[in-house]
């Protein structure tokens, strides 16, 4: 597609939303979910560094990056909640695409995610991360 021609469909769209107060953007699909999903991390990451990359565009309160059960090395995948529904509109029009050491990254957004279930197997530290999140605490 022509770039011009997409750029008077972004136009056409905007104008009509005000117009009309409808909204048009597919990113409210996603209203009731502060959730995105993370693809295509490189191995080597640790939450701490998904949490660095990803809140420069919000405040990242909970991280699920996905491991594998009997190494505990990462599979390149999770899911992060932001701390409001706005960040994750933000995080997804500009990190999904993006290289980080070497590796294309997908991010998109996650509509119906649930963090895990705790088991009589979950680690003491794992069921505090599962209950309170990553994020800062607020009183």
């Amino acid at each position: 597609m022509n770039p011009l021609t997409n750029v008077k469909n972004v136009t056409k769209l905007s104008a009509q939303e005000l117009n009309t107060n409808t909204k048009t953007s597919w990113h409210d699909d996603y209203n009731d979910s502060a959730w995105i999903f993370i693809g295509g991390l490189p191995f080597e990451l640790t939450e701490g560094d998904v949490i660095t990359i990803f809140s420069q565009y919000g405040e990242p309160v909970n991280l699920n990056l996905i491991r594998d059960k009997e190494t505990g090395r990462s599979k390149g995948y999770g899911f992060l909640c932001y701390e409001d529904q706005l960040s994750t509109i933000v995080a997804v029009d500009n990190l999904n695409g993006i290289k980080i050491l070497g590796r294309t990254i997908r991010v998109d957004h996650a509509k119906n995610y649930t963090p895990p279930t705790i088991t009589k197997k979950t680690d003491e530290e794992r069921k505090k991360l599962i209950k309170e999140g990553c994020g800062p605490k607020f009183n």
